[in-house]
């Protein structure tokens, strides 16, 4: 944001495009394209998990609809995926401005602390009565496995606390732009917080059979009524989160697709037929996406190692060398190349794992 408030521009592509012309900006601009699209689809997958269920590696775990009313037509993948973008998606993707989702935006968090709250209390009661794994405080590598494979978590974490596509167009529609800082530092505060708090909770309840998507791990049989029903609140508060934050990714994304396909155009909020058209073109493709890929960690995989490493730290590294406005200090330059160096270095160690461990 100092490089923001130094120049003209009032987007993360324009603050690029001051330092490293447009070439700069596409790269920001494709960046944000494949991180937010990709996220799309994992909220969707996710969703859909919670709501029908998966059958990852053989095993069957029901979804919430299916546990409630057996399996049939109506609640299958497919199906619920695509009521859920028709009828509560596509209306709060329609919103022109980011502040129309401020009150969505405040239930998603009271959700996401409800999700690590429940996943807390259910965990502390397993570990009372001595129902919880044993956790390990170093990592086991068996034969089948490396040091090197350690890594393949960067990508996780790398698009767990990737935002930067949404800094400039909430900060801009904030009273004071500068609060927007604040605002920055409470958020990963928090985010931190519900992270470490599910991570830690969700390996003792579950232990090595720990899921990709830990959602998926709630739909088993807690031997009671109350903690049946904790599991399906648990589910259901999670996914309902997702939903309410996926306009925040689809207003960045749709903004980035617009600029970098009518950079000479108006702006998208006055063209309705640009704006609805777009809006239905990245709803379809999510969907059709969720539907054909049904597991979340080769979005992580690939989106973790390439733009969401781009845009959490090789871009902001490189602003801060390239300085064009004069404004970097000696530990500026030497944080942006420490930073750039290690993402690289990450990037290149989890992309080859997991590219070996594909093909072995």
């Amino acid at each position: 944001m100092r490089y923001t408030h130094a120049g003209k521009s009032t987007t993360y592509a324009g603050v690029m495009k001051e330092s490293f012309g447009r070439i700069g900006s596409i790269l920001v601009q494709l960046c944000v394209i494949t991180n937010n699209l990709g996220c799309l689809i994992i909220y969707l997958i996710i969703i859909g998990d919670v709501l029908s269920g998966n059958q990852p590696e053989g095993s069957v775990h029901l979804g919430v609809l299916q546990e409630w009313f057996g399996i049939h037509w109506w609640n299958s993948r497919a199906f619920s995926i695509l009521f859920i973008v028709a009828f509560i998606m596509l209306p709060l993707v329609s919103f022109r401005r980011v502040d129309a989702l401020r009150f969505s935006s405040a239930l998603a968090v009271f959700l996401a602390v409800l999700f690590a709250a429940i996943s807390s209390v259910t965990a502390i009661a397993a570990l009372v009565e001595g129902k919880t794994e044993t956790p390990r405080l170093l990592p086991y590598l068996d034969s089948n496995a490396s040091f090197f494979d350690l890594f393949t978590a960067v990508p996780v974490i790398v698009t767990a606390f990737t935002f930067h596509f949404n800094v400039h167009p909430i900060g801009l529609e904030m009273d004071k732009p500068s609060d927007m800082m604040k605002a920055v530092r409470i958020s990963l505060i928090l985010c931190g917080t519900i992270y470490f708090t599910v991570g830690i909770f969700g390996y003792l309840l579950f232990g090595e059979s720990i899921m990709p998507d830990i959602l998926v791990n709630f739909d088993q049989n807690s031997g009671s009524a109350l903690g049946s029903l904790l599991n399906d609140v648990v589910r259901l508060s999670y996914a309902l989160h997702l939903v309410l934050v996926f306009p925040l990714l689809n207003f960045s994304l749709r903004a980035n697709i617009d600029e970098f396909l009518f950079p000479s155009r108006p702006i998208l909020a006055k063209d309705n037929t640009r704006f609805m058209s777009l809006t239905l073109i990245l709803l379809a493709i999510c969907y059709l996406a969720a539907i054909a890929i049904p597991n979340i960690w080769y979005f992580f995989v690939f989106m973790g190692s390439t733009s969401a490493v781009s845009l959490a730290f090789v871009f902001p590294g490189a602003i801060a060398l390239r300085d064009v406005h004069g404004i970097s200090t000696s530990r500026d330059r030497i944080v942006s190349a420490v930073m750039i160096i290690l993402a690289a270095v990450t990037s290149v160690i989890a992309i080859s794992s997991n590219i070996y461990s594909f093909f072995t």
